[in-house]
């Protein structure tokens, strides 16, 4: 019987003995913990350099924290914002869009144009808009997934189309916005909010923030985009079709960029096809910031809206405190490039 007291002892030791092998199982540095804490949040780190990119501006200029002022940031970011929503679903993927300002200039033009030049209800107008962008992002899918081309190459082409689509439909004239129907710049409309101007194009794209989150959180569909990001392969052997997944992904996004176009008129009071040169890049850098992996199957959309707020954050404040705008742009590079460098040592995370 002694001996077989000795093993039950040993086997399971009593509540107050200390767990020698599960310590050493866990040896992990602060950064280690530091590591799967923002591996497990991606938006988490974004949330922290807006709050002290806004502290030190702040600090830096009276005029920063002033209501005018914060309602221009807000207003400024509800384009590349919206856009973001449509980049975040691709990236999510491991794939990446180009086009996004090409398709969303493209939609503009046909939707003012539409209601304007041609007597089209302003709904209808809108209506065909979406069309518009449902097919663009369709035809970017259909490259990706029955030509398979790689996404950068595939939207670099669309790129150009799209741009001179928009250019020879529009014939590279402007449409003002006292020319419109009023329920097309009707997304500039503002009105306050705790003392802060905020336009119906910001509620829009806070609604589409929500509305995604939820669905990527809370569907299958959500869980299923993840998984095509992730790996590919392995989402095809667990029964995930990868090519319709991935389809549905640039068709979503088609239609977001179709509601940033209207956003965007309602931001400018017209609809131009000079406009969005910089958004392609401006969305994916949100969305970079925010926390999405380049890679693909990590990232959370609220991260590219604090993303998208970084960037006007910096572009403003910068523009107060007297910068050029050459060393705005110097600032929003390096903050990709320390986004990118951070994602690379985050997915290095001991599982």
């Amino acid at each position: 019987m002694a001996p077989q007291t000795t093993v039950s002892s040993a086997a399971a030791p009593s509540n107050g003995e200390h767990d020698l092998a599960s310590e050493f199982l866990d040896r992990r540095t602060t950064l280690d913990r530091v590591r799967g804490t923002l591996h497990r949040y991606p938006a988490l780190s974004p949330a922290v350099v807006l709050v002290i990119a806004i502290v030190v501006f702040g600090l830096l200029n009276d005029r920063f924290l002033a209501p005018a002022n914060l309602s221009l940031i807000t207003q400024q970011v509800a384009v590349v914002g919206t856009l973001a929503v449509a980049q975040t679903l691709i990236i999510l993927t491991a794939g990446i869009d180009l086009s996004v300002g090409a398709i969303m200039v493209l939609s503009s033009m046909v939707i003012a144009q539409t209601a304007t030049n041609n007597g089209v209800p302003a709904p209808l107008a809108l209506a065909v808009g979406l069309g518009v962008g449902i097919a663009a992002g369709g035809l970017n899918g259909a490259l990706v997934t029955r030509l398979r081309l790689p996404p950068f190459i595939a939207t670099l082409g669309t790129l150009n189309v799209f741009t001179a689509l928009a250019l020879l439909y529009s014939r590279g004239a402007t449409v003002r916005g006292t020319d419109m129907p009023a329920l097309l710049p009707w997304t500039g409309t503002t009105f306050p909010v705790l003392g802060v101007r905020i336009s119906v194009g910001v509620l829009i794209m806070l609604s589409l923030y929500v509305v995604v989150a939820l669905i990527l959180g809370r569907t299958a569909w959500g869980r299923h985009v993840y998984a095509v990001g992730d790996d590919k392969e392995s989402a095809r052997l667990a029964g995930i079709r990868v090519n319709r997944v991935l389809m549905s992904v640039y068709l979503a996004a088609g239609a977001i960029m179709a509601l940033a176009a209207w956003i965007q008129i309602g931001r400018a009071n017209a609809a131009s096809p000079n406009v969005g040169m910089d958004l392609n890049l401006d969305s994916i850098t949100a969305v970079v910031i925010g926390g999405t992996s380049l890679f693909g199957g990590r990232g959370a959309v609220w991260g590219s809206l604090l993303g998208a707020l970084i960037v006007g954050v910096f572009r403003n404040g910068l523009s107060l405190a007297g910068f050029d705008v050459l060393y705005q742009t110097l600032a929003v590079g390096v903050l990709v490039i320390a986004a990118v460098s951070i994602d690379q040592w985050i997915r290095k995370v001991r599982k």
